[in-house]
C-alpha cells in the first residue's frame, strides 16, 4: 500500500510575523514545528503501513528549511520524505498550494491513500486536503476520527461532525483529513533519529512536477488579503462575590442590563 502524508512546517504559534507589503507569513528567522494536526496523519499512515505493509511518503511544499520538518517525520516513521520547494511557490493561497502538491503527487504513481490533517494552525482553512482531493479527482473524506474498515478496494471510516459521527465508506485511492481523535503520536526513537539524520531527501521545483508557472504564487491565487492587524486587546472582566445564587442573580441581572437577555 502507498501512503502519502501531506505535512506543513507552520512557525511557532507564539512567534508569528507578517509581511506588510505582501500580507504574507515571514517565515525566515522564525521558530517553525510541524503542524500538530499532521503529526496526527502521519501517526496514522504508519500505523495503516505496521497493518497493511507498503511505505509512507510524507511530502511539504515549502522553503528549504522546511526540510529539518520532513526529517522529523522519517524519524517518526516515515519511509521516505519529498520537500517542493521554489522560488515560484511564493504566495500561494490554498488553491496555489492544493495544485502544486497534486502535480507532485502524481510524480509518485500509483497511491492508494493520501492523509492530511483536518488543518493548518496558521491559516485554520481547511481547504488544502479537499483541493488535492479536487486537483486529483479522488473521493475525500473529511474530519477522520476513525478508520473503521480498509479492505478490498475501499475504506470505511467514521467522520466527526458537531452532532456526533457518520459512518463513510469510499473507493480507493481516497484522500482523507484526520482529527487529533483518531490517535495518539509516538515519540521519536533512537533509530528513527539516525534513520532521518541520514536520509537523503529530495526538493522537487515547480518544473521539475510539471506545475502551470500560471497557477501558481500570487498570480495563481485568486484570494487576496487586503488587511492584516492584530485585533484590539481585551478590556478586564468583572468578578462576581458572594454565595453561588446571589452570584447568579447577580449575574442575571447585569446580563438584562446590556440587553444580553
Amino acid at each position: 500500500m502507498n501512503i502519502v502524508v501531506c505535512i506543513k512546517q507552520v512557525p511557532d504559534s507564539g512567534d508569528v510575523k507578517i509581511n506588510p507589503e505582501t500580507k504574507t507569513l515571514m517565515r525566515e528567522g522564525v521558530d517553525a514545528v510541524i503542524n500538530p494536526f499532521d503529526c496526527y496523519a502521519l501517526e496514522e499512515g504508519v500505523r495503516l503501513k505496521e497493518r497493511f505493509g507498503g511505505t509512507v511518503t510524507a511530502i511539504s511544499m515549502g522553503p528549504p528549511q522546511a526540510e529539518k520538518a520532513l526529517r522529523e517525520t522519517i524519524s517518526l516513521g516515515a519511509d521516505k520524505a519529498v520537500l517542493v520547494s521554489d522560488r515560484a511557490f511564493a504566495g500561494s493561497d490554498t488553491l496555489a498550494t492544493s495544485y502544486a502538491l497534486s502535480t507532485a503527487i502524481k510524480k509518485f504513481g500509483v497511491v492508494d491513500i493520501i492523509i492530511t490533517g483536518k488543518q493548518a494552525i496558521d491559516g485554520d482553512t481547511a481547504q488544502v486536503g479537499p483541493g488535492i482531493a479536487v486537483h486529483l479527482d479522488m473521493p475525500q473524506i473529511t474530519y477522520v476520527r476513525k478508520i473503521e474498515e480498509l479492505a478490498d478496494g475501499k475504506i470505511r471510516a467514521e467522520r466527526m461532525t458537531e452532532e456526533g459521527y457518520d459512518v463513510v465508506e469510499a473507493d480507493l485511492p481516497v484522500l482523507i483529513s484526520v482529527v487529533k481523535e483518531i490517535n495518539e503520536p509516538r515519540i521519536a526513537s533512537l533509530k528513527g533519529k539516525m534513520s532521518a539524520r541520514k536520509a537523503e531527501i529530495p526538493t522537487w521545483s515547480a518544473e521539475f512536477v510539471g506545475a502551470d508557472p500560471k497557477q501558481l504564487g500570487l498570480d495563481g491565487s485568486p484570494t487576496m488579503v487586503v488587511e492584516v492587524y492584530a485585533p484590539p486587546a481585551r478590556k478586564g472582566g468583572k468578578t462576581l462575590e458572594g454565595e453561588p445564587a446571589e452570584m447568579a442573580e447577580q449575574l442575571v441581572t447585569e446580563l438584562k442590563e446590556l440587553q444580553i437577555i
